[in-house]
């Protein structure tokens, strides 16, 4: 069993994709009818799935983004990537170092969700583990 991805509830489905496109998601697919409305299909390059759906009807927009705290995003080297997306008009928080070379960088989507930029310190696995909280 394994987590697929996470399906995203988005008030403008011109503003959130072009956001997601800068983030470094691709398209790779695309539902226009469904009963939870149009559906966004986006994936990491590098990655061979899906990982972020956005959910777009525009009789429900995003009213509370309370239920969702945060995405998380790997990327190998943070400073390179806050100044990619600085060029693409994306605005990331200075970097934090939280010891050990682990770093990480806060910045918010079009409807106010925040996602975390991580990069792992070198030759840690490529996502989290039970030696993270020895």
């Amino acid at each position: 069993m394994r987590m697929l991805h996470l399906g995203l509830r988005v008030t403008d489905l011109e503003r959130s994709p072009a956001f997601y496109t800068a983030l470094g998601y691709a398209e790779l697919g695309h539902v226009a009818e469904t009963e939870f409305g149009s559906l966004t299909m986006l994936q990491l390059p590098g990655d061979p799935f899906v990982s972020l759906e956005l959910v777009h009807d525009p009789a429900r927009p995003v009213t509370d983004i309370s239920a969702v705290n945060h995405l998380v995003v790997q990327v190998d080297d943070l400073d390179a990537t806050i100044a990619d997306l600085a060029g693409r008009g994306v605005t990331a928080e200075p970097p934090a170092d939280l010891g050990q070379g682990m770093r990480t960088s806060w910045l918010t989507d079009p409807d106010g969700y925040r996602i975390e930029l991580v990069q792992w310190p070198p030759g840690h696995p490529a996502g989290m583990t039970a030696a993270d909280f020895a």
